[in-house]
């Protein structure tokens, strides 16, 4: 008989393991190329110690002259306080009594429970690793009392719950938390969420996912931003903060990406950054925009198979990637090894004293469990990264 007991059971015993693994390389193709690693993390922060520059006590003098004057490396503070992952999954009583003499019947609830926290969590996750850390998933121009008018799409999906957020000041817009996105007009960029909102009130405030305001992963976006501070380092005194930045659009037009621009960038980061590209992830467009580009110039196109089984179209031996949320007209040019997803342990069921891990949901007849992650991600040498803007999408 299947009992709330061999529901606990299963998800600490066969599931945990094949979910965590799920979500730490089937999520994502960048993700799967980060190293995970529970190194410098001291108690909720992650302090790291990153040299850059050259050791200074080098030189070349005469047979019996004074020797070079010793100059250790040079050494920055890292300091970061890890971000708290969730998945939770539920399962209503009704549903459980109805499959207590049926295995199979319980094993396809616990299946469908799983794939849907890793649809949700692919979604999510994926779209952290793109953002600053704030959780904007877009921006507001106007709103009705129903529907709101953002700057993109890309990051929504139908059932996410949002909160408008004044980004200015961090605080939440009264009476638009908690909203329930019922359907998204993806060709005007409209969005119906279902609460009664005060007409015009959003513009200019940024959604992100309910709660979530400044406590989501430090993302690409963070680590490309020119100015202010990333892991408590100012940019502006730190210039090795900033990576390679490479504007080609052409009297404000978006131009196409060419071989010679992509090795440009590689280039410079080689002689200035001695960093060397291993990943190149874009949107769809800039992607197809690439491969416009390499069936006029070139013979054939080169197909490699990454990690977790995607596959990628090549440049000189470099996977090319598409992600969904790449933000469009860009090409990120990465050098993966210098990442580090840190975090306290890896995925891990919240339990109760007792080593449960299915508790009652107060004053409801349903169960719920939550996965939970407390991590976040470090860039070593942010001026050996490389981002191309301006591109054309085709």
């Amino acid at each position: 008989m299947v009992t709330l007991q061999t529901a606990n059971n299963a998800l600490k015993e066969v599931y945990l393991g094949v979910v965590s693994n799920q979500l730490n390389t089937g999520i994502n193709p960048l993700l799967a190329k980060i190293n995970q690693t529970t190194a410098d993390v001291w108690g909720k922060e992650i302090i790291k110690v990153a040299p850059y520059g050259l050791n200074g006590g080098i030189g070349a003098g005469t047979e019996d002259g004074t020797l070079p004057v010793a100059g250790g490396n040079n050494y920055a503070q890292f300091k970061l306080s890890l971000k708290n992952l969730y998945g939770k999954i539920e399962i209503s009583d009704k549903a459980i009594r109805a499959s207590e003499n049926s295995a199979g019947a319980f094993v396809n609830l616990l299946n469908s429970e799983m794939e849907g926290l890793i649809k949700a969590s692919a979604f999510n996750f994926g779209r952290m690793l793109y953002g600053d850390g704030t959780g904007k998933l877009a921006t507001a121009s106007a709103n009705t009392t129903s529907a709101i008018t953002v700057d993109t799409v890309k990051n929504l999906m139908e059932g996410m719950i949002v909160d408008a957020v004044d980004a200015s000041t961090g605080a939440a817009v009264s009476g638009a938390t908690g909203m329930r996105i019922v359907s998204i007009d993806r060709t005007n960029k409209a969005v119906v969420v279902d609460k009664t909102l005060t007409a015009s009130a959003l513009a200019s405030k940024i959604l992100v996912v309910q709660g979530s305001y400044g406590n989501e992963l430090t993302g690409l976006d963070a680590i490309f931003k020119t100015t202010g501070t990333l892991y408590g380092l100012s940019k502006s005194t730190y210039g090795w903060m900033t990576p390679y930045i490479k504007d080609i659009t052409n009297n404000n037009t978006t131009t196409q990406i060419t071989d010679i621009i992509i090795q440009t960038a590689i280039d410079n980061l080689e002689e200035n950054a001695d960093s060397k590209v291993d990943f190149i992830v874009c949107s769809a467009g800039v992607k197809r925009n690439y491969q416009y580009y390499l069936a006029n110039y070139r013979s054939n196109i080169d197909v490699m198979e990454l990690e977790g089984g995607y596959k990628a179209i090549s440049y000189n031996g470099i996977p090319v990637v598409s992600d969904r949320f790449a933000p469009e007209n860009t090409m990120y040019l990465l050098n993966t090894k210098e990442f580090n997803l840190h975090q306290l342990c890896d995925w891990k069921w919240l339990e109760n004293e007792d080593g449960r891990v299915i508790k009652q949901n107060a004053n409801y007849p349903t169960y719920s469990a939550t996965l939970v992650k407390y991590a976040d991600i470090i860039c070593n040498k942010p001026s050996g990264q490389a981002k191309i803007t301006g591109i054309m999408e085709s």
